[in-house]
């Protein structure tokens, strides 16, 4: 069992690292721009919201909501919790809870896959860059087909699938708007901003991006503790490396490849598993390790290339 928690932890902080991996960058680049005070609070008080508010709030806000039975206490400590009641309110709701989390996932995937631009770390990403104007149609018909077995099972669990998708716009939409004020930002257009208003942007746009890491941490595990100490150290590290290595990982140029790609494959596994196909603990964070991995080695190796 403890070494069970340490895999997932483990996982969870690789994870909420390389899938952060932008917002660094992001964050980095705006706080040259800032005083060395609001930097100081942005890199203090900032880190505080970021684990507690975001990524500690809201992983037990989606365990609640999927549990309304249960009390907030109940909520938080549910899988810790050897109540017969809980745990059978637990396993109930988690086909629920996963579904939504799972069409997100895919969602997320698919809109990088078809729309965003990237560096290519594997054959047939080009291709599907090309044919970006599918991907509407492609989510689309994918939703349908998750909708129409989900109603096959429970009609909520639908429900949840739509919810997933329309979590996806939303946040897109408010993560596109943070990251076009983020460049006006940069380019001038705002000189006058005060460095408080460019906080709330860093805070804008590191929320939107904690709503991914907390619904990809489901994929994990569905224990609000275990959660709230993987992406918090992971939200830890990507502090640091805003603060000192970010040049450095700038240069691993497939590494957001690998965010994404654990993306697809915690997606996938949150789905088979909310339709009812036993997915042991372990294989989230192993896949995560191999993925992530694999891409790194890989910008490493081209790195190696270059420099000869």
């Amino acid at each position: 069992m403890v070494l069970e928690f340490l895999l997932v932890i483990l996982g969870l902080v690789l994870f909420e690292t390389v899938s952060s991996v932008d917002n660094a960058v992001i964050n980095a680049e705006v706080l040259s721009k800032m005083s060395e005070r609001a930097r100081r609070w942005f890199l203090i008080w900032g880190l505080l919201a970021a684990v507690f508010l975001l990524r500690g709030v809201l992983p037990w806000l989606i365990v609640w909501a999927a549990n309304p039975s249960l009390g907030p206490v109940e909520a938080l400590l549910s899988t810790l919790s050897d109540d017969p009641h809980v745990v059978q309110a637990v396993e109930a709701s988690a086909p629920v809870l996963l579904v939504g989390g799972g069409v997100f996932l895919m969602f997320l995937f698919l809109h990088w896959l078809f729309l965003e631009k990237k560096n290519f770390g594997l054959y047939g990403e080009k291709f599907f860059q090309k044919q970006g104007v599918w991907f509407y149609a492609v989510v689309s018909v994918f939703l349908a087909a998750v909708i129409w077995f989900s109603l096959q099972i429970n009609p909520v669990m639908a429900f949840s699938a739509a919810i997933g998708s329309t979590v996806f716009f939303i946040t897109h939409g408010f993560k596109q708007n943070a990251e076009e004020k983020e460049r006006e930002l940069l380019e001038g257009k705002h000189s006058s901003a005060s460095d408080w208003s460019k906080i709330f942007y860093l805070e804008a746009i590191d929320a939107s991006f904690s709503i991914d890491g907390v619904v990809g941490a489901f994929a994990f595990t569905l224990s609000v503790p275990l959660i709230l100490i993987g992406n918090g150290i992971g939200a830890f590290v990507v502090r640091e490396m805003t603060i000192r290595n970010i040049e450095t990982v700038k240069k691993y140029v497939y590494l957001k490849n690998g965010a994404m790609y654990s993306i697809f494959f915690l997606g996938a596994i949150m789905l088979l598993d909310a339709f009812g196909y036993h997915i042991p603990a372990w294989l989230s964070p192993v896949i995560t390790f191999f993925t992530i991995g694999y891409f790194f080695l890989k910008s490493k190796t081209e790195l190696k290339a270059a420099a000869h």
